[in-house]
């Protein structure tokens, strides 16, 4: 190596003046030696390099006879025929590769540079030149020694070398590391480990200049004799005087900083990309490694700095209905347009804060009609609707006494009502799944419970404050919604009811447009029950409505049923039936309103227009809705009929099979697992959510409860929800990339099957778990089933959250957890701008 020098020069430190030459010329050669580095684009061959290096090394030793004393020169040409015989090419001492290639001289001459800058400067200034082609001649000479100790050849090579560096102190230094590269790497990976991380970043990020120099300088310390050299180095220079001190100084530091080491800084380039599985000796461990930092990944959201959101919305932010900045940029508002989604293209990663006193909810049925005041603080509805009794202020909590717009009298008065007008509604029986259009607090649903029947009430956030939010925090199922410009995001002819009490929605304009919605979304043979003022009133308004209504309903081939009136709540209910059969259809004289494309598909639901057009009554007897289903609870646990064996499921297996023993599936884990071994009091639990539903089968294995299950199907998965439905369940299609239409703290439990791992390659998945954060109730319950290393991702980051882990399992790359929300909310804050007014 090039440090063999040391020794040559080493051995004329007789005289101080010498010395003082020596540094002189020896940093013009390093500064002419940088100045060909830099300018020239290729190596002198290492044949010729051992010839000039000769000549050289001999015009070195008659300049340096003629200053110094002969025994100081006959030292010198002692070192100089050891080192000439050193660094010949010798075939058979070396390995066959070792004198191919060049990529190595570069370095060598780095490293020789740095060497002739920190020895040899005492060199007479008139020996420069010569001194510049020796330095260039043994660079060259070196390169096959180098290229041994770097590429661990033979074991030969290695001791030919040591024998002849033997007694030299830097080449000392160099053969322990040459040992632990023969080593195959596994003895340095301890001393290199802390050197590399430090230096992996770094070089990331800067190019060839002195901050790599110095790290690697640190890096090479560990080798043992280069420092030494270098202190030793310095000792002996401590005699000079001044000037000499300085000059010496100034080039030391200039190697330190521009090749210092110049061999082992390559050597750490090449060892920091083994982590990406470049270096040989480090290729199996650089496997492990890539391993490594992949399992670790979901550790980083460990140290996830989690934020309060700053909106106008505050404690009941909606990010995807309350996009202020996108609704300022709606051209119109004519359609609702205004109320309808509009989601963020980042979704928000902040959490949404608590409501000032909150505490947990009253349990059902209790909730039903007292809630906390604190928990939604609003009273501009108990203003407006108080005298109606939607809603009152009664101290620290808010009352409902069950009464309603058209049903001031109480809401079960009003469902026995109907029922008696149209005896076939059969509640509970015939029929079990309605919607409810402009719910308000949503007492229709709430009390309709009592009858066995699941209703899906919506409301649009509007100037009625909160009446969604008041409904879920009474424990009724309610979604913010409007009947704008797009369909509702449900299948088409699932709901055995629509209801609709003073809703108001305009029915009979622009063709019927909303009418024709509902006719989608309701079974052949559903009911619509219609409650508003043009059935009883005679005001001209009302008139004209109701006559717009009768020829609507008529052309749509909606049969009336019953027009009553309610004696004790003073209104009148108007019911109609929609059609089983494509008969009137056929019949009608005029095709207005149109029937829908064969190719329009009404299950089609998410994010589709509106269309003015309706769908053909099925008439196969396989066709889903060509039937009614079987009577509440029977629907629940039978396969439907249009379920045919014929067809695949989910699973993989018969379609009815599919659906028997998924239900059999989750009985066995809600009574075996959830019930009694989550530590859960589900007595606690009223809201309920499955964000990856298949069958709805964890739903119906929680029917003895007292809970209502949000059944999510994502809009990328197998669409079963209209099995959801004929089951006598319900849910919605959603897409987990954007938020969900409910507002802040709706749910007590969620549950998530296999859905953090669907939805971590397609979208953020931080962003998932903040909006989990956000509709879950502080002290509620999250349930996940997911792969393990999924279920390690989520539990780290609701960790972060302050959450409670319940519990941990895990069995075959499969995990399951179970976690509870607290009441930590962050400190710092996060300005969501788009969603400040």
């Amino acid at each position: 190596m090039a440090l063999g020098k040391y020794s040559r020069v080493d051995g004329k430190k007789s005289s101080s003046s010498y010395c003082s030459t020596v540094t002189l010329v020896v940093f013009v050669a390093l500064c002419l030696v940088g100045v060909w580095m830099m300018t020239s684009s290729s190596v002198v061959p290492v044949q010729n390099a051992d010839v000039s290096s000769q000549e050289n090394k001999n015009e070195v030793k008659t300049e340096l006879s003629e200053k110094n004393e002969n025994n100081a020169s006959a030292e010198s040409n002692t070192n100089n025929e050891s080192n000439t015989k050193q660094f010949e090419d010798n075939p058979g001492d070396l390995p066959e590769d070792a004198t191919k290639g060049d990529s190595n001289v570069n370095l060598t001459t780095q490293e020789e540079k740095n060497s002739n800058s920190q020895e040899n400067s005492d060199v007479p200034e008139k020996t420069t030149e010569k001194i510049t082609e020796e330095v260039q001649d043994e660079k060259s000479k070196e390169k096959p020694e180098k290229q041994n100790e770097e590429e661990n050849k033979s074991e030969d090579a290695s001791e030919n070398e040591t024998k002849n560096l033997e007694g030299k102190k830097e080449n000392g230094g160099s053969n322990p590391e040459e040992k632990d590269s023969e080593a195959g790497g596994e003895s340095n990976s301890g001393k290199q480990g802390d050197s590399e991380e430090g230096l992996i970043g770094d070089k990331s990020n800067s190019d060839e200049g002195s901050e790599k120099s110095d790290e690697r300088k640190d890096v090479f310390k560990g080798n043992g004799q280069i420092e030494e050299n270098v202190e030793q180095k310095e000792d002996k220079e401590s005699d000079s005087n001044f000037s000499e001190k300085k000059d010496g100084e100034k080039t030391k530091d200039q190697a330190s900083t521009e090749v210092f080491p110049s061999g082992a800084q390559s050597e750490l380039l090449n060892e920091t990309t083994t982590q990406n599985g470049a270096f040989s000796t480090q290729a199996a461990e650089s496997q492990k490694e890539k391993g490594a930092q992949t399992s670790s990944e979901p550790e980083q959201q460990t140290g996830y700095r989690w934020k309060l959101c700053n909106v106008t919305a505050g404690p009941d932010y909606i990010p995807c209905l309350d996009n202020l900045q996108a609704i300022r940029k709606l051209r119109t508002t004519k359609h609702y347009e205004h109320r309808e989604r509009h989601c963020p293209e980042d979704p928000p990663t902040c959490l949404v804060p608590l409501p000032e006193g909150y505490q947990h909810p009253i349990e059902w049925p209790t909730s039903r009609e007292k809630i906390w005041y604190h928990n939604v603080p609003h009273t501009k509805l108990a203003e407006i609707k108080g005298h109606q009794n939607w809603v009152k202020v009664t101290g620290e909590f808010l009352t409902f006494p069950g009464g309603g717009t058209q049903f001031q009298h109480g809401a079960l008065h009003y469902i026995d009502f109907i029922q008696q007008s149209v005896p076939d509604i059969a509640w509970g029986k015939h029929t079990r799944v309605i919607l409810d259009v402009g719910c308000g607090v949503a007492s229709f649903g709430g009390y309709l419970f009592e009858r066995d029947v699941l209703t899906m009430s919506f409301a649009p956030k509007d100037e009625h404050e909160a009446q969604v939010q008041f409904a879920l925090e009474r424990g009724i199922p309610a979604i913010s919604a409007v009947m704008g410009t797009k369909r509702l995001p449900f299948p088409g002819r699932v709901f055995d009811i629509v209801h609709c009490a003073r809703c108001r929605v305009p029915w009979h304009i622009e063709g019927g447009k909303l009418l024709l919605e509902l006719n989608r979304l309701l079974r052949p043979g559903g009911f619509f029950v219609w409650s508003a003022t043009p059935i009883y009133r005679k005001l001209p308004e009302d008139v004209e409505i109701w006559e717009a209504m009768k020829q609507l309903t008529k052309s749509m081939c909606w049969e009336v049923v019953s027009i009553n009136k309610d004696r004790l709540n003073k209104v009148g209910v108007a019911v109609y039936q929609k059609p089983n059969s494509n008969e009137c259809y056929e019949k009608r004289s005029q095709n207005e309103p149109p029937l829908c494309q064969h190719s329009d598909d009404p299950n089609a639901a998410w994010n589709v227009p509106l269309q003015s057009c309706m769908h053909k009554v099925p008439v196969e007897s396989s066709e889903r809705g060509s039937q009614w289903p079987e009577q509440w609870p029977a629907r629940l646990e039978k396969p439907p009929y249009w379920l045919l064996s014929s067809e695949v499921g989910v699973y993989g297996k018969p379609a009815p099979e599919d659906f028997t023993e998924d239900y059999a599936h989750w009985k066995r884990v809600v009574s075996k697992s959830y019930i009694s071994g989550m530590g859960i009091n589900w007595s606690t639990v009223r809201n309920a959510m499955d964000m990856r539903s298949i069958y709805g089968g964890f739903a119906a294995a929680l029917r003895d409860l007292n809970i209502w299950v949000m059944n999510v199907v994502s809009v990328d998965s197998p669409d079963t929800l209209p099995l959801i439905y004929e089951r006598g369940l319900f849910g919605m299609y959603h897409d987990w990339c954007e938020s969900f239409s409910t507002y802040p703290r709706s749910y007590d439990l969620l549950h998530a099957d296999h859905l953090f791992s669907k939805i971590k390659n397609k979208c953020n998945l931080t962003a998932l778990v903040a909006e989990v954060d956000r509709i879950l109730r502080p002290e509620g319950k999250l349930i996940v089933r997911d792969k393990v290393e999924t279920v390690n991702e989520v539990e780290n980051m609701l960790r972060s959250m302050q959450w409670e882990i319940r519990l941990t399992y895990s069995r075959d790359k499969e995990g399951l957890l179970c976690v509870q929300k607290t009441m930590w909310r962050p400190k710092e804050v996060e300005t969501v701008t788009y969603a400040i007014a």
